[in-house]
């Protein structure tokens, strides 16, 4: 089996491919891409990728962008932490849908899946069942509370007064909505993972954000954004242009 890994997030990319090995010994991963360009540039030439795992967001934006650059005609399994792509995940013919953090059975399930159609006995309607019930079924649990420090103490703190959450000389800070800092002993991409995304939107690298948080944007240069939050934050908090379209959606959904 001969597989390229299409995720932006270099800790969530080596995790993933150390699944495949585990699952699948003599797979060979050809490529790791990081963005919709690299991807549309790999699958725009000849190549002998047999499967591709695809993270849904990227760097430089939405990877259904690539589908509508380029044509993949090999079979796709859709890696993410938002449930909300299902449908979209199934008009482009995937053959399955992981939501992270990824579990090895799910993964197993989803290789299984992918050599029954590569023998040509897939039930595309027993696919279209599983991906139409993914919504419901593979529902996501988010924390309410999360355990952070401040001082010498550690403190059970609610994510319903979590403005947001910003990268600060290489240390993630919390800032609650009374302007409270405090210390997560996590990395901001794995908070990301603990927080509802329907709540907190990853504005760019450094910053997630509250809804409630966000008092307005305004436009920037070349379709960039700035988003400004409660508290303020010192520093200009900009969402890049490949990102601007579906925050904007996120924010009016």
């Amino acid at each position: 089996m001969k597989a390229v890994i299409v995720e932006d997030e270099r800790a969530a990319s080596e995790n993933l491919a150390y699944l495949l090995r585990r699952l699948e010994p003599g797979i060979e991963i050809l490529e790791v891409l990081d963005s919709v360009k690299s991807a549309v540039a790999f699958f725009s030439n000849p190549h002998q990728a047999e499967i591709v795992f695809l993270d849904i967001h990227l760097a430089d934006g939405i990877s259904f962008e690539i589908f509508e650059k380029v044509s993949i005609a090999i079979p796709v399994i859709f890696t993410t932490a938002y449930d909300q792509y299902a449908l979209k995940a199934f008009k482009v013919h995937s053959i399955d849908y992981l939501l992270k953090p990824i579990e090895e059975q799910e993964l197993a399930d989803a290789l299984k899946q992918f050599k029954t159609q590569l023998h040509g006995t897939s039930n595309m309607n027993l696919q279209m069942e599983r991906l139409l019930n993914m919504v419901s079924v593979k529902k996501k649990t988010y924390k309410s509370a999360l355990l952070v420090s401040r001082s010498d103490e550690l403190v059970p703190l609610k994510t319903d007064s979590i403005a947001y959450l910003h990268i600060d000389g290489g240390i993630v800070k919390l800032h609650t909505r009374e302007n409270q800092v405090f210390f997560p002993d996590k990395t901001l991409e794995e908070m990301e993972e603990e927080l509802d995304p329907a709540i907190f939107c990853r504005l760019n690298r450094q910053v997630i954000a509250h809804r409630d948080a966000i008092t307005n944007i305004r436009q920037y240069f070349n379709g960039k954004l700035v988003v400004n939050l409660q508290p303020p934050m010192k520093e200009r908090v900009v969402v890049s242009k490949a990102r601007a379209r579906e925050f904007k959606d996120w924010l009016d959904s």
